[in-house]
């Protein structure tokens, strides 16, 4: 009787398919106080890229004998793209940043973030810096994601929950 509501495989308990497509259920403990951990994430992060930007300028430096000097200013994000994506990409799933304020990072189908998708994801967010009011767009959104974190694919969740 396909005439009076039957929808093929569609059971009376599950939500409608259109529902299904929203993206994966997301309990509430997962996503708390996550906006504020991820700002004190940023900033750990932004200290360990610089120093790490800043060993390797000052190495570079002085095994180039001075002669790199105009090569190397463009060295931050050089930096910041491996850095996130060896990190993101890891065991840990998290930049230290996050590790220590309990964050990782995950694809929207809940797998590991493989490194190319996480390193897009650190020149988004950098490009993002360049437009600050893109980020409010976090407020807008249920599963708190920044649009370059819908742009990427990815979600940023509670280690713990």
């Amino acid at each position: 009787m396909a005439g009076d509501g039957d929808f093929g495989s569609y059971s009376k308990g599950a939500p409608p398919p259109y529902q299904r497509a929203q993206g994966p259920y997301i309990p509430a403990a997962a996503l708390e106080s996550v906006r504020t951990r991820r700002i004190m994430a940023v900033g750990l992060d932004l200290i360990l890229v610089s120093g790490l930007s800043v060993a390797l300028f000052f190495g570079l430096f002085i095994l180039s004998f001075g002669m790199s000097a105009l090569l190397l200013p463009p060295i931050f994000p050089i930096v910041a793209f491996f850095y996130n994506g060896l990190t993101v990409s890891g065991w840990r799933m998290a930049t230290p940043g996050m590790a220590f304020m309990d964050l990782e990072m995950r694809t929207m189908q809940g797998e590991p973030v493989p490194f190319l998708q996480a390193a897009v994801h650190a020149v988004l967010f950098y490009v993002t810096w360049m437009f600050p009011p893109l980020f409010l767009v976090s407020f807008i959104t249920s599963d708190k994601r920044c649009l370059h974190d819908i742009l990427a694919d990815v979600i940023l969740l509670r280690r713990s929950a």
